[in-house]
């Protein structure tokens, strides 16, 4: 699998999105992580709804990650 490129949008202390950067990095996708609380615009846009996967500058997922669709993505 060639290396894709993935953004999650995350904070301290979510397990779903520990959850999510391992199910990306198991894919082979090369993760940014962004924690929200250190922007409060993104606070504002994403609250409790992380974790947020961005990928080819789309939002893909909000909360689980779905294997079955990212691997349609891949």
């Amino acid at each position: 699998m060639c290396s894709r490129k993935a953004t999650l949008y995350t904070r301290k202390g979510c397990h779903l999105c520990d959850d999510a950067l391992e199910t990306l990095e198991t894919y082979g996708f090369d993760v940014t992580l962004i924690d929200i609380d250190q922007d409060p615009q993104l606070v504002e846009q994403f609250c409790d709804c992380v974790p947020v996967v961005e990928i080819d500058g789309k939002i893909r997922f909000r909360g689980e990650v779905n294997e079955v669709l990212l691997l349609r993505l891949i």
